[in-house]
This record gives structure tokens, C-alpha cells and sequence, in this order.
């Protein structure tokens, strides 16, 4: 067991160094390039939302595996490593599972929005799906109900358009607050979910 220990913390040393400078680069490419108004899925983005969900998993489980090696477990021992797996799993799962469900419903999709220019388009496979504000329906914005969970950020706007389609913007592109902003006069549903499943 210690050998495998000694082989295995410099692997996650190096990976976390690697993982540094992956971000601090993208970080620092990002401050100085200007500001965007075409939203895709990108990776500092599901970093900024995966980062508390993959903190808590990875403190968490090495705690909580490291009871099982310490050999036979008391009563009082089980229920206390049941509890902590409990919270990690409870607080890292649902907010992994909106993710992947996030990004495979926009993992093609582009979004352009700027608000000032009065301009709102999305791609869908780099093809513009046709529509303006006369062509939206009714929109519907799901935000979470408490802002103390780590899924707090997974919200999604659907645009139901004039044909019967609809399209659904998801917060793994952008923040989504500003573009509900911009939609207020287009019959906005604003709606709170304690899982905001699509």
C-alpha cells in the first residue's frame, strides 16, 4: 500500500501542476483579449462551473475511501463515513449530472447576443436557426431555487418560437441573467427549481 502511495502522489502533484498553469494560461489569454459576444462551450467555462462540484469530490472521497483501509470499521465509524459520502456525493453528483446534461444538449451550439446592437442569433451546428423577437412565443427561464448549492449555476432559458420549435440556451454558454434581461418584454416565464433538469 505505501508503495502504491509513494508512486501515486507525485502523478497528482504533477497533474495539479499541470492543471495550474492550464488555467492560469487560459486565465491570463482571456484578460487580455476583448470581450465576446459569441458564446460557445468553453473550457474555463466548465472550469468556473465544475470547479466547488470537483473540489468536494476530490477532498472528499480520499478522506472518505481512506476509512475502508484503515481495516474493520465500528458502528459509530460506518455511520460517520456513510454521513460524509452522503454530503460529498450529494453536493458534487447533481450538479455533475446538470453539467453533462448541459453540455451534450449545447455542445454544438453557438450563441451571439449582444444586447446593445439588439442582436440575438443561435447556431446550431454552425447553421443559423432563423427567427426574430416577433417569432418568440413565450420564453421560459429556470433558475435554481437556493443560491448556497453548488448547482446554483445551472440554469437554461427556452425559446419557444412562432413554428412550434424549441431552442434551449443553457448556462454552460454564458450567463444567462442579461439575455433574460434583454427577452423581459417577450412574454418571460420566470420559474425556480430545486434541480433544473432540461
Amino acid at each position: 500500500m505505501t508503495r502504491f502511495l509513494t508512486f501515486l502522489r507525485p502523478l497528482l502533484e504533477a497533474t495539479f501542476a499541470i492543471l495550474v498553469i492550464v488555467v492560469g494560461l487560459r486565465f491570463i489569454t482571456n484578460f487580455f483579449s476583448k470581450n465576446s459576444k459569441v458564446y460557445q462551450p468553453t473550457f474555463l467555462r466548465q472550469f468556473y462551473l465544475l470547479f466547488w462540484p470537483l473540489l468536494c469530490l476530490c477532498v472528499g472521497l480520499p478522506f472518505l475511501l481512506s476509512f475502508f483501509y484503515l481495516g474493520t470499521l465500528s458502528a459509530v465509524e460506518l455511520v460517520l463515513a456513510m454521513a460524509l459520502g452522503a454530503v460529498v456525493l450529494g453536493f458534487s453528483v447533481p450538479s455533475l449530472v446538470l453539467h453533462a446534461q448541459y453540455y451534450a444538449r449545447n455542445f454544438s451550439t453557438t450563441l451571439v447576443f449582444d444586447g446593445k446592437q439588439n442582436r440575438l442569433e443561435v447556431y446550431e451546428q454552425r447553421v443559423r436557426i432563423p427567427f426574430s423577437r416577433a417569432d418568440l412565443v413565450r420564453v421560459e427561464y429556470v433558475t435554481c431555487v437556493s443560491r448556497h448549492v453548488f448547482w446554483n449555476k445551472y440554469e437554461y432559458l427556452r425559446l419557444h418560437l412562432a413554428s412550434g420549435e424549441a431552442l434551449t440556451v443553457t448556462s454552460i454558454l454564458t450567463d444567462l441573467q442579461p439575455l433574460a434581461e434583454f427577452l423581459r418584454n417577450t412574454h418571460l416565464e420566470q420559474r425556480q427549481e430545486w434541480f433544473c433538469f432540461l
